[in-house]
């Protein structure tokens, strides 16, 4: 390491003693443009002989339970690198000198899976239902779904995976190291927003170094100084791919690429369904060309939503729309009942003497009229064909007079009326 890099850390490890409690948080603000003091650190932290090694690892757990947020990112950053640096001393049995980096990775365990009470964290994740649309998928695009009493059961209903309690840990084993280091990047992977380009650089590389040590592979990508197999667990390398597939879109094509085909070619060898599983959709859904985003501003990953049609919307059957239309229908069948009523012009009901208001049965003969009682009605309906009245009446008086012509031509010789 050169002069100016030790000078650097030296610097920064007696600027942060001597900085009063109420400059942290313009401190911590600014630190994160320090690219100079970053890859000295890096430098530091990749030379396990160094005696700056212990200072800063003890520097970096200030930061990281200071509960200032941008301390906390900038420790978190360092956390790819670490970890291949303590796996790769365990590799070699060379434990003595990863002491300090044993440490801070335990106390940084140790601190986040417990709150601030200090009662023990339990981290929940909701897996989205395909029912729903989300930024990934459109429901119409997957195909029919049987709209059977199972599927409506299930429609709305969210699957709670939950992680923890966790327990503590005063030192790391072969037993629950990889439970450890999976944690932690699980902790590293939920600031991936946060990380700068050369945390994930750093990233892919070491995912890169990690799964094809030891391998054939190796040789082809020409990794020096580990030649020991390094054993990694599923979900170790299920967080690996998370990170790695951020790092797709976020302006490390080439090293993203690199290392997902590490990582699939060390879950072939070991046969883990899970990283085979997300690796190769990973792989079937990155477009044929490099990606060109930039490294400022706002970083997110690129998909196509295919647009939603409110046809569809309209028309989609579900119990609530079945019994709303069923009232609708209900409804407008009662309006038609209505409007009939309304629009259809009713045989007016002539009350004459002598004839009682029951109906006759059909082919009967209705009650005698006295012949000036007809004569009464008639003049009655010539009345009311004064072309004065309103328009709203003609079809009524139309309607009379055609009962009057009936009237006429059923009164037979004896005085009665025939219908």
């Amino acid at each position: 390491m050169l002069a100016v890099d030790t000078g650097l850390v030296e610097e920064w490890l007696s600027e942060f003693k001597t900085l009063p409690e109420a400059s942290i948080s313009s401190y911590a603000t600014n630190l994160k443009d320090k690219t100079a003091l970053i890859s000295s650190l890096y430098k530091v932290i990749q030379e396990p002989q160094s005696e700056l090694l212990e200072p800063v690892c003890h520097q970096l757990f200030e930061f990281y339970r200071s509960g200032e947020e941008q301390l906390l990112r900038f420790t978190l950053q360092f956390l790819p690198e670490l970890m291949w640096c303590y796996l790769a001393v365990s590799a070699s049995r060379d434990l003595q000198s990863s002491g300090c980096i044993e440490a801070l990775l335990l106390g940084v365990y140790n601190l986040e899976i417990v709150d601030k009470e200090g009662h023990s964290k339990v981290l929940s994740f909701t897996i989205p239902s395909l029912s729903k649309p989300s930024v990934y998928h459109e429901p119409s695009s997957i195909g029919s779904m049987a709209l059977t009493e199972g599927a409506l059961s299930q429609h709305g209903l969210s699957r709670v995976v939950y992680s923890g309690p966790h327990p503590q840990r005063e030192m790391l084993t072969a037993q629950n190291r990889f439970e450890v280091l999976t944690f932690l990047l699980l902790c590293y992977n939920a600031a991936l927003s946060y990380m700068p380009a050369v945390s994930l650089q750093s990233l892919c590389q070491i995912c890169s170094r990690i799964c094809v040590c030891g391998y054939p592979r190796q040789q082809v990508r020409k990794y020096k100084g580990v030649n020991s197999r390094i054993p990694v667990s599923s979900e170790f390398m299920v967080q690996m791919l998370t990170g790695i597939y951020y790092a797709f879109y976020n302006g490390e094509w080439d090293l993203a690429r690199k290392a997902m085909d590490d990582v699939l070619y060390r879950a072939q060898l070991e046969l883990y369904p899970e990283p085979l599983m997300i690796a190769n959709a990973i792989k079937a859904s990155l477009p044929q060309g490099a990606m060109k985003s930039s490294k400022e501003g706002t970083r997110c990953i690129q998909v196509e939503i295919t647009p939603t049609s409110s046809r569809i919307s309209r028309n989609a059957v579900t119990s609530m729309s079945i019994r709303g239309h069923r009232w609708k229908r209900h409804e407008q069948a009662e309006n038609g009942n209505d409007a009939t009523e309304m629009g259809n012009f009713i045989i007016p009901e002539i009350s004459v003497t002598n004839v009682s208001g029951e109906k006759t049965g059909n082919g009967e003969k209705s009650r005698a009229l006295a012949e000036n009682d007809v004569q009464h009605i008639q003049g009655v309906q010539e009345t009311t064909t004064d072309p004065r009245t309103d328009s709203k009446c003609m079809p009524e008086i139309r309607r009379q007079k055609s009962v009057r012509k009936m009237m006429e031509d059923g009164i037979n010789s004896s005085g009665r009326v025939q219908f």
